[in-house]
């Protein structure tokens, strides 16, 4: 294939596509590869704002013989979306639900809409697409149309060919045309007006001819056959539907520019029930016979291995708790229109298999909530297999084979022989057993010539294997590069002819996602590791622990799930959900990181930690931890982001920002020599936007007022003796930055809290930080000298064992988390780790037993720091409140947009006010005017009383102490502080001295001075 012109395509692109049109370094590494073992780099990128423009963009490929690859969520386990070809990704723009007809049950979608959000668009008309993949969140209907996805509601609902009626269609040549179920007087009429569409129509009439027979017996008889094109929905029988062929076909044979859907309805009830066997292999045996008494909605399996994985991981505990005995589970889910009606049925069949609801092996549930609990762990398995804890990396290849449920039993067994023989040891089985579909990654070894030969002899075996079963290669995720050589082996030589006769009919040039199904690149080659990578072995800041010691295996965390392009819920991850970027989701940084390694001749990133495209990916990346414990495989893009940082700027001037921000615990304790000046200063019109300027903060930003009193100056004059470290009764109140100096109402509040708890409250005498700030902006080296200082004013507390409860999530998170990873070999930093509690904690788990909270009763919306989400956790904080009669509603809507510095520095206040406004913003002005407001996080308190919302949040500790003086407001919970009045002229110049000491080149100079004595 002779290569396009580079150059004269993206400059047709960029004069003719309304889109965003990318050759760059940066967005080709964004989408290098995709959830599989794959890596190709594509030619440039093309996000259009319409269809009609992805279709222009298609075009000009054309003229210039240029691949395409069609992209959605990007989540393909077979490496059909990665290509060395234009990437058209439309989910950014092209993503509307463009009708819906409720009574004929139908609606019509462009290719980018995403699968929940569809649903939920749908959610008035009480009805639904069908099938959901584990991938629901984030995955595309393009995408789903192109891999032919299922998931777990296939069992009732089908395959996604079973849901498609109609698709437009654009061919590489420019054929564009409806198609779907076609009658012979249509295919006359279509024939008789002639051209490329009638050439097309006359060839598929050819193929479903002359291969007829071959067709009819070569096709495996199950439920889960997704390997191949789908020559079935050709045959008569099946009503000549070309939209059905194309279903399935990986972007290979047409571009789907919208797609005509079949609605089910949403099913008002369900009911799940539980039954335990001994093994995966004796579940296998039974479903089969479970078939026979019933017809569930969902009929699921996962085996001890995994639930073994997430007891390691800590992941989903509530779920495995209310597993029955057993060491693997199917999961039978029934729907219908009536609660009687499902438990019916579940109780029907526990008589006809002669079980009880009360055995120990069987668990029933007809609570929704709970259902759904116990699902989600079996959606889980991906991301909990992909990354065990005991550090081997699994890998696709293998991941989705298909034979008939009667069967099943016997094929597991022969697969784990096959394990067995090739050592591949204790791969986790699961899956979507009704249909006969199994699940599992396995340890291939990727990295050595030995390791990919066997890689390639095991997929041939397993081929043979499944095939003598009647099985299918793919029963979910297609074949793309990973089963397209081995399709002979179940098909045979004739139907795979078929298939090269379809692909030369509908793209004679090769142009459509080149190398996959047809003419297959072999399953070991293009990969994304393989014997000849060579990534780079930098040395590090952070320990990484977790990695093997490794920044390489923190980056490669990352397998491409995709859980972070999630729209609602959770963390993940809040740039991506404001910019819908690939290039600023997690996965899109990982990918940046994975190229910067430089282990492949054609990394797209060549300058290592200089990178300007590495930290434009990372410069939107809120570092809010979401990703830790959201991503299923525990990216911690905030802890890379940190690493890199500290070496991009390494011997550089850093942006002013860092000097301002990064050093705030020092500017915050000179705040203390005038502080009504500063703040006069900090909020005086001109001075304050100059000193912004020079600070590297937004000019839309309001800055914090500091405190005229600080805590420790209250507690100072408060005179209090401290308390002997060695008395159990003692605690060390941490006494954050933010806490301190800007809200110390929080500290005070929690210093007569924890005292009425029976606690002797301790304050460090010297001054004391985490380092947050430092180590947010990448000033790893200074970070580590503010620990040690810090350490050494709490080592009497530290050999005592003296807990030490944090006020402020992302301090308390700091200690728990980033300290270790930053000083894994020191002891004091291990024993700080253990020792720091949050305040809901120390009063939930070591308070007296006769302590209980003041009596709240009262309703409160709840936001939940992401740094505390996805670190300490929120369980603590949840009791707290249910003990003080606190009816909480605690929120769901991702991170507040702020994040510490980020919200602050220029250029990122849109995006994250726009983060704000996705979920937390409007969720607290839509709060009850007479409920409480909480927010134990400065920067989520900022966020809220800075966006609009009329309100002022709360700390846990303020509410419990308000509680305790019966003074806890009645209406709109308003903090404290007030604003400073405006300055004279005269106090204006007056503070210029001090402003400069707070902002831009000053503090930029001032913090270089300082850094030694640090």
């Amino acid at each position: 294939m002779t290569p396009p012109d580079v150059t004269g395509l993206e400059a047709a692109l960029r004069a003719e596509v309304d889109g965003e049109v990318r050759f760059d370094a940066g967005s080709r590494g964004a989408y290098v590869t995709d959830g599989s073992n794959y890596r190709q780099v594509p030619i440039g990128v093309v996000v259009p704002r319409t269809v009609e423009a992805g279709a222009r963009a298609v075009e000009l490929c054309a003229r210039f013989d240029a691949p395409v690859l069609s992209r959605g969520g990007g989540t393909s386990l077979a490496g059909q979306s990665t290509n060395t070809a234009v990437v058209i990704d439309w989910s950014k723009y092209c993503n509307a639900l463009v009708s819906v007809d409720p009574e004929a049950r139908t609606c019509v979608v462009e290719p980018g809409i995403v699968l929940d959000e569809l649903n939920r668009q749908l959610a008035d008309h009480k009805l639904q697409f069908g099938p959901k993949p584990s991938t629901h969140s984030h995955c595309a209907l393009g995408g789903m149309i192109g891999n032919n996805s299922c998931g777990a509601s296939a069992q009732a609902y089908g395959k996604t060919v079973d849901n498609v009626r109609r698709l437009e269609i654009l061919t590489y040549d420019g054929v564009r045309a409806w198609v779907g179920p076609t009658s012979a007087a249509e295919r006359e009429r279509i024939a008789a007006e002639g051209g490329r569409l009638a050439e097309i129509y006359a060839g598929l009439d050819r193929i479903a001819g002359e291969y007829l027979a071959d067709i009819r017996r070569g096709y495996p008889k199950i439920p889960r056959r997704v390997s191949g094109y789908n020559l079935d929905s050709l045959l008569p029988e099946n009503g000549f539907d070309v939209a059905r062929a194309l279903v399935g076909s990986e972007g290979t044979l047409v571009t789907v520019l919208r797609a005509e859907l079949d609605l089910v309805p949403v099913p008002p009830y369900k009911s799940l029930l539980v039954l335990g066997y001994d093994d995966i292999c004796a579940a296998g045996d039974d479903v089969a016979r479970l078939l026979e008494h019933c017809s569930p909605s969902q009929l699921e399996a996962l085996d001890g291995r995994m639930a073994q994985l997430m007891r390691e991981e800590g992941a989903y505990l509530d779920s495995l708790a209310i597993l029955p005995e057993g060491d693997s589970w199917l999961m039978v889910q029934y729907s219908g229109d009536s609660q009687d009606d499902v438990d019916e049925q579940a109780h029907a069949l526990l008589r006809a298999i002669g079980r009880d609801e009360k055995d120990n092996n069987v668990a029933f549930s007809d609570n929704p909530d709970r259902e759904e609990k116990m699902l989600k762990a079996r959606e889980a398995g991906l991301g909990v297999t992909a990354r065990p804890p005991d550090d081997r990396e699994t890998w696709e290849g293998w991941e989705d084979s298909a034979v008939p449920p009667e069967r099943l039993g016997d094929y597991l067994r022969d697969l784990k022989k096959l394990f067995e023989e090739f050592d591949y040891d204790h791969p986790s089985l699961y899956g979507h057993f009704g249909q006969g579909c199994v699940h599992t990654r396995i340890p291939f070894g990727l990295k050595t010539a030995e390791g990919v030969r066997d890689f390639r002899r095991f997929l041939e075996r397993a081929a043979d294997l499944v095939a003598s079963y009647g099985g299918s290669l793919s029963g979910e995720h297609g074949d793309g590069q990973s089963r397209g050589e081995l399709l002979t082996r179940m098909f045979g030589e004739r139907l795979v002819t078929a298939f090269g006769e379809l692909k030369a009919l509908f793209d004679p040039r090769d142009r459509m996602n080149p190398g996959k199904i047809v003419r297959p690149n072999p399953v070991d080659g293009q990969l994304r590791l393989g014997p000849s990578w060579r990534p780079a072995t930098p040395e590090t800041h952070f320990g990484y622990p977790e990695d093997d010691h490794s920044f390489t295996r923190a980056v490669m965390r990352c397998v491409g799930i995709g859980n972070c392009r999630g729209h609602s819920g959770g963390v993940m991850c809040p740039s991506y959900r404001a910019t819908r970027e690939e290039e600023h989701s997690t996965r899109g940084r990982a990918r940046l990181l994975f190229e910067m390694l430089n282990g492949h001749a054609d990394s797209t990133v060549k300058d290592g930690w200089r990178s300007t495209e590495v930290h434009d990916a990372l410069d939107l990346c809120l570092a809010c931890k979401g990703c830790k414990s959201d991503c299923p495989t525990g990216v911690d893009m905030a802890t890379l982001k940190a690493e890199f940082l500290a070496h991009h700027y390494e011997g550089r001037v850093r942006p002013a920002a860092h000097y301002a921000m990064g050093w705030l615990p020092l500017w915050a304790r000179l705040s203390r020599i005038a502080p009504s000046l500063v703040n006069s200063a900090l909020h005086a019109p001109g001075l304050a936007r100059l000193g912004k300027r020079l600070a590297g903060v937004d000019a839309a930003r309001p800055a914090p007022v500091f405190a005229g009193q600080s805590f420790v100056q209250w507690w100072r004059e408060r005179g209090t003796e401290q308390p002997d470290p060695a008395d159990p009764r003692t605690v060390v109140l941490w006494p954050d930055t933010f806490s301190t100096y800007f809200h110390p109402s929080i500290a005070i509040s929690a210093v007569r809290v924890l005292e009425d708890a029976g606690f002797h409250v301790a304050v460090p005498d010297k001054p004391v930080c985490c380092g947050l700030t430092w180590i947010s902006t990448g000033q790893l080296t200074v970070a580590k000298k503010v620990l040690r200082r810090t350490l050494d004013a709490l080592r009497p507390y530290l050999e005592a064992g003296t807990p030490v409860i944090g006020l402020e999530p992302s301090c308390t998170a700091v200690f728990r988390s980033d300290a270790p990873e930053l000083m894994p070999a020191d002891h004091d930093v291990c024993r700080l780790a253990g020792q720091v509690r949050t305040f809901a904690e120390q009063l939930v788990h070591h308070a007296p037993d006769d302590w209980r909270p003041p009596r709240l009763a009262r309703q409160a919306t709840v936001q939940t720091h992401c740094h505390q989400h996805a670190i300490m956790k929120f369980d603590a904080d949840r009791e707290l409140m249910r003990r003080a009669h606190l009816d909480a509603d605690v929120l769901d809507e991702g991170c507040c947009g702020l994040a510490g510095n980020f919200g602050f520095e220029r250029g990122h206040h849109e995006v994250s006010m726009a983060v704000a406004e996705q979920g937390v913003l409007p969720a607290v002005r839509e709060a009850a005017p007479d409920s409480l407001l909480l927010a134990d996080g400065f920067s989520c308190r900022t966020q809220i009383e800075q966006g609009d919302t009329g309100r002022r949040a709360l700390h846990l500790a303020e509410v419990l102490a308000l509680a305790m003086d019966g003074n806890l407001p009645s209406d709109r919970p308003e903090r404290l502080a007030q604003r400073p009045p405006e300055p004279s002229r005269t106090a204006r110049w007056a503070t210029t001295a001090s402003v400069a000491a707070l902002t831009g080149a000053a503090a930029a100079g001032t913090a270089l001075r300082l850094r030694r004595r640090t």
